[in-house]
């Protein structure tokens, strides 16, 4: 007999962040349960349900738009494909909500399910995924296929990781569906404050937690944040990210200029905000569906993401991005692999060449970027001291000669713990057209970060409109050590979102902060060089006037002796000529050291006597001995009254 199950569950509202991050979580604790016990796992499979969700809740508003003005409206998914059809669910009501053509919302869900156990997988695994995966590729040639919709490639290349339903039970999968339904399209909307994307942000932070490599696809967000309000995005820019990850630059920045344009903006300027404003490329199969799928969550219905190898120019899948994508860009916003190793077919791409991934990525990121455009970039310390390899000395000479490098900020040591990389970052501020001058530094360092104490938006002086934050606003863990300082009573912290402003002048150097004249550090080894290669040069031309020597004395015969005896005045001069010119590279290599090393850094110093030492350590040994005493009697009064028992 034909089973009927009718859900007249009262749909619940879902009104803040918080109870919305609480209702996700409790999908998760589903799919922990159903074959997905890491997020690695879960979070994938959340991304294509949620996004379905999401794309049937456009699709319904975008469609009531349309007949409102009188316009055509052609949906990306037809019955029994959408989401209405066979993952909303069904109820035996008359007021339950109908498709356009008629039928009661889950009305296909509902015959799966009295077909009997397995449909509904059957269905999914077999009909639905095979149908959307065929959106954007023609079958007959597996090339993308040129009918398709800007909206129904975006679908295709965000279901093309799902082979098939990971969660192994279908009583869990209905509950999943029961509860996605849930989520309307008010989480996503601008005056939500992207609730839905916030959320799903913390899912990705736990993907990147639970993958040793994850500080690969995620950057801390509050990180981003932080250089997004440091460069200032506007409309009319294009915004890049050459290995986007997970997306958050994008998303972020598109965060920025939709909350600086707030609610009176005109429908042209969010098409541009939409539609022409945001760009990426991304390489890993697993995060660039979960890139589109999160970029869509934020707003932007049309991601320009390339799917591909960055470095080597081989593309995956090109359509999204190959139509109308410029060839620079204004904005550069990234955070490239830290201690990646790329082979020769990419390192032939470039001037200098290395296998060093971040490398390869600044010399990438210095012909994309626009006359006058801007780069905002996450680099490992490795690469700004590094000065013993000539493809890092020469990329950063590069990087000096055609951009103005403005500003360098160190990180603490730990940032990128939380996403599963422990490495010492700086982030790096250039713009294209001027060769830098002078450098400013900021140091974070002194702040101690973790996976339980993460750097916030704080630390660095923001609040989250990119406003400066009043110093009772700011992290204890900042400001401690110089409230300490009696000489500072009275004054304003320096942090980095105050002295930012002033970099260039007096009021840009603080304790934490300071200016390196790049243009005279440059001079002063020009001038340490230059007596080593005249010296040099000279002993190259006696080597030459030797050589033609010699060459006269073989041809005629000379004794043997006489030839040796001119062969090692040969070498040694040629031996002290090189010797001089690696010296004046090591001088001119040194330039390009670029790690923070704060000069103003206040050292604690141990003012007691050798004697106060001593007296001190043995206060503390006789602390622990009273403490073991105290202990060990106890412990005796315990087995004596075990053995009165």
């Amino acid at each position: 007999m034909a089973r009927t199950k009718s859900t007249n569950k009262r749909q619940r509202s879902i009104g803040s962040t918080q109870s919305l991050s609480a209702f996700v979580k409790s999908i998760c604790d589903v799919m922990r349960r159903s074959n997905c016990a890491s997020a690695l796992q879960y979070v994938p499979e959340l991304t294509w349900i949620l996004f379905l969700r999401i794309l049937d809740a456009q699709e319904a508003r975008d469609q009531e738009k349309a007949e409102v003005v009188g316009s055509t409206f052609s949906a990306a998914l037809q019955s029994p494909y959408r989401w209405q059809d066979w993952a909303a669910p069904y109820f035996d009501k008359p007021e339950h909500p109908r498709t356009d053509d008629g039928k009661p919302f889950g009305w296909k869900r509902q015959e799966l399910f009295a077909a009997g156990d397995g449909k509904l997988f059957d269905f999914i695994n077999k009909e639905l995924l095979p149908h959307l995966h065929g959106l954007d590729i023609d079958a007959r040639t597996n090339l993308p296929n040129p009918n398709a919709s800007r909206k129904q490639r975006i679908i295709g290349r965000i279901m093309t990781a799902v082979e098939r339903v990971r969660v192994d039970s279908e009583a869990n999968l209905r509950d999943i569906l029961d509860k996605v339904h849930e989520i309307s399209i008010d989480h996503v909307e601008d005056k939500h404050f992207f609730t839905l994307s916030q959320v799903y942000e913390d899912l990705l932070l736990k993907m990147g937690e639970k993958n040793s490599d994850g500080g690969q696809f995620f950057t801390p967000r509050e990180v981003i944040r932080a250089m997004v309000h440091t460069v200032k995005p506007t409309l009319g820019q294009t915004v890049y990210d050459p290995c986007c990850g997970t997306g958050g630059f994008l998303a972020i920045a598109y965060e920025h200029i939709a909350r600086k344009l707030g609610t009176g903006v005109i429908s042209t300027d969010i098409d541009t905000l939409k539609h022409d404003t945001f760009f990426g490329r991304e390489k890993e199969n697993l995060v660039f569906p979960i890139a589109l799928a999160n970029l869509v969550l934020h707003g932007i219905d049309r991601p320009n993401i390339w799917h591909g190898n960055s470095l080597t120019g081989r593309a995956t899948y090109a359509a999204l991005f190959d139509d109308g994508a410029p060839k620079t860009f204004d904005l550069i916003l990234t955070n490239p692999p830290f201690g990646g190793k790329e082979g020769k077919d990419a390192q032939k791409n470039f001037a200098y060449e290395t296998n060093a991934t971040q490398v390869l990525f600044v010399q990438k990121i210095l012909g994309e970027l626009a006359p006058q455009g801007t780069c905002a970039i996450v680099l490992d310390e490795g690469l700004l001291f590094r000065t013993t390899e000539s493809s890092f000395v020469e990329t950063k000479r590069k990087l000096v000669d055609e951009c103005e490098l403005w500003g360098i900020l160190s990180l603490p040591g730990g940032v990128f713990s939380t996403a599963g990389a422990g490495v010492k970052t700086n982030l790096l501020f250039f713009t294209k057209g001027k060769t830098t001058q002078k450098i400013w530094f900021y140091d974070l360092s002194h702040v101690k970060v973790g996976k339980k104490t993460p750097l916030t938006l704080a630390h660095f002086g923001f609040n989250t409109d990119g406003e400066i934050l009043a110093d009772d606003a700011l992290p204890a863990t900042l400001v401690a050590e110089w409230q300490e300082d009696e000489a500072n009573a009275g004054k304003q912290f320096p942090s980095y979102a105050r002295v930012l402003a002033q970099r260039g002048r007096p009021e840009g150097e603080s304790r934490y902060s300071w200016s390196v004249d790049f243009a005279a550090r440059r001079a002063e080894a020009r001038k340490q060089m230059q007596p080593l290669k005249d010296e040099a040069g000279e002993l190259k031309a006696a080597v030459i006037d030797l050589k033609e020597q010699l060459k006269r004395l073989k041809k005629d015969k000379a004794d043997a002796a006489k030839l040796d005896a001119l062969a090692a005045q040969i070498r040694e001069k040629d031996k002290a000529a090189h010797e001089l010119e690696n010296k004046a590279a090591g001088i001119d290599a040194a330039v390009f050291d670029l790690k923070a090393v704060n000069p103003n850094t206040v050292a604690k110093v141990d003012s007691r006597t050798p004697k106060q030492i001593i007296e001190n350590i043995e206060a503390q040994g006789k602390i622990v001995s009273d403490s073991l005493s105290r202990l060990s009697a106890m412990l005796g009064q315990k087995s004596e009254a075990a053995e009165a028992r």
